[in-house]
């Protein structure tokens, strides 16, 4: 038994001592929870009892991955930038394309993102990258200070030394090193700007805690909706709100769908009067298709071996769904054929994240109905990727008055900010069929051993 089956072991048996076992922590926590913004349709975003573990050894090589491919996708927004052929890879809309032009006045990629990874028993595979005010930051740094004085944690602390993976002074950093890149030397304000639903009238409870957190620091800051914005005199503002730092939460593809390159949100970032955080270059690494010119070697035949080789052990296969000849382990396929014969293996995901269109596994359809996805492939943007086992992990679950043991999905997502990892966040969904509402976010804490 490893180490941290060792510790989850110790845990979940903790739980079952009648110190903790009529749930009154549990009660406490949540309350806690209600009262920190930690809700999301009035259920706590955190659905379970345990924190997620990850080693230090774990944690150090999914660091040193991120990092690599961070620089291999950088490398790639250069050349996708200067190469047509490239940029119809990627399949952006052409208002996209138009925005993916603009300099945004910093020279980084992205100044924060994550990546959606799966860690399984000492392997890792990266399958998708976000980049759009990229979630998790702030519940994360909130959950972790909640559980890490909780009554169950502290004991487990006697054993084992846990740190917290705190992400939200590391983005404050970012933007402020970004913002600076632009040339500004004025005291920014801040607009985290959002879309929200017709019966929704407040900010997402996220962002509420990141903009606290942002004024605690001494930054004025705002959650605006796009509705909301004026440019005037060469000012971007939320009524008499001057803004000098967007925090985008939104894609390039849900803004043009609503709005024109009219926008005052589009006009001050074109004329360079905000620091755009991430700027819509981002568009070209947001989009799956990236990770199907990152796993064409042709493509990245002269990348650095460090690059090469993080893209040749941590990222799946992966192709824009064409009728066309590729080439997989070396052999050349036709695309749409190879597809066909090997749903066991493959899944089929949409290209943009923000659609609202389905991803399609192989291993869970039919023949008629794998090929029914195939032919919704090749009629909207798709990407085909080779199947990642998800983890799964058991966690405690607090339900109608009582704990169970439940098996869960987990995905990791390192937080990249200026192309350095600075912490990361556990995503976990019930893994049991039919519908349940276990979903959300677990804290994440650094397990080791105490010397």
């Amino acid at each position: 038994m490893t180490m941290l089956d060792q510790a989850v072991a110790r845990y979940h048996k903790l739980l079952d001592t009648p110190e903790f076992k009529d749930l009154a922590w549990a009660d406490e926590l949540r309350r806690q929870m209600a009262t920190r913004h930690l809700m999301q349709g009035g259920r706590p975003v955190c659905p379970v009892l345990r924190p997620h573990f990850i080693t230090r050894r774990q944690y150090t090589a999914m660091t040193k991955a991120a990092e690599s491919l961070y620089s291999a996708m950088d490398r790639v927004r250069g050349m996708v930038l200067e190469n047509p052929a490239l940029m119809a890879r990627i399949e952006l809309l052409p208002a996209e394309k138009m925005l993916a032009g603009v300099d945004p006045g910093y020279p980084y990629l992205a100044v924060t993102s994550l990546l959606d990874t799966h860690l399984n028993n000492g392997t890792m595979q990266f399958v998708e990258c976000y980049a759009d005010g990229p979630a998790g930051v702030a519940y994360s740094d909130t959950l972790s200070e909640l559980f890490y004085d909780c009554a169950p944690v502290k004991k487990l602390r006697k054993k084992y030394k846990l740190s917290k993976l705190q992400g939200m002074k590391r983005l404050l950093t970012a933007l402020l090193t970004a913002y600076r890149n632009t040339g500004k030397k004025k005291y920014p304000r801040i607009a985290i700007v959002e879309f929200r639903t017709p019966l929704k009238t407040g900010p997402s409870s996220e962002y509420m805690l990141l903009a606290e957190y942002l004024r605690s620091e001494g930054y004025p800051t705002e959650v605006v909706t796009p509705e909301q914005l004026e440019y005037r005199n060469g000012v971007l503002c939320r009524g008499d709100f001057g803004i000098e730092i967007v925090y985008r939460s939104i894609s390039a593809q849900e803004f043009l769908v609503r709005f024109d390159l009219a926008h005052p949100l589009v006009r001050a970032y074109r004329e360079g009067t905000v620091c755009m955080v991430n700027s819509f270059r981002t568009e070209l690494v947001q989009k799956k298709a990236i990770f199907g010119l990152l796993t064409d070697e042709t493509v990245t035949a002269s990348f650095p071996a460090a690059e090469k080789k993080a893209i040749r052990d941590h990222i799946p296969w992966t192709r824009l769904v064409t009728q066309s000849k590729t080439k997989y382990k070396n052999k050349s396929v036709d695309l749409v054929e190879f597809i066909s014969r090997h749903r066991e293996k493959l899944v089929l995901k949409p290209n943009d994240t923000s659609t609202d269109m389905h991803s399609f596994r192989g291993w869970e359809s039919d023949e008629a109905g794998w090929q029914k996805a195939i032919n919704t492939a090749l009629r909207s943007p798709y990407v085909v990727q080779e199947r990642v086992k998800i983890p799964t992990v058991d966690f405690p679950v607090h339900q109608f008055g009582s704990l169970d043991i439940r098996a869960m999905d987990v995905d990791v997502y390192p937080h990249i900010f200026l192309g350095k990892v600075g912490s990361c966040s556990t995503q976990i969904t019930d893994v049991s069929s039919g519908f349940s509402t276990i979903a959300g976010m677990a804290p994440t804490f650094l397990l080791e051993t105490k010397s």
